[in-house]
């Protein structure tokens, strides 16, 4: 089983980050994927997902601003960000659109929106 995030970094709010995510075949093959996020603090919340013919759906606090894609050829999963707020600061994780707490999430990978 893999799940690799990666990507994330130190931003200045109005700034940008790619996030990417490795996932094992397993996982991926003919799944929705999903990127999850979790703040200090808080509970781990649902960003974007995406269905492997690529319709994809957004939380209302990030629509606009990401965009969620997929190469299935790849098995990768791309997050897009822009126009970061300080409120996006998290740890950010890649999964299927149905993983529960139970199941296996990787590392994450942290973006942090500072000035």
């Amino acid at each position: 089983v893999q799940l690799q995030a990666s990507g994330g970094g130190l931003v200045q709010p109005g700034g940008s980050l790619r996030l990417s995510c490795a996932a094992s075949g397993s996982i991926f093959s003919s799944r929705a994927m999903a990127w999850y996020r979790q703040a200090p603090g808080k509970r781990r919340e649902l960003v974007a997902g995406i269905t492997r013919g690529g319709s994809t759906a957004y939380a209302d606090s990030v629509k606009g601003r990401f965009s969620i894609s997929r190469d299935n050829a790849k098995n990768m999963v791309y997050l897009q960000m822009n126009s970061l707020k300080s409120e996006d600061t998290a740890v950010y994780y890649c999964n299927t659109n149905v993983a529960t707490s139970q199941d296996y999430w990787g590392q994450g990978t942290l973006v942090t929106v500072s000035s």
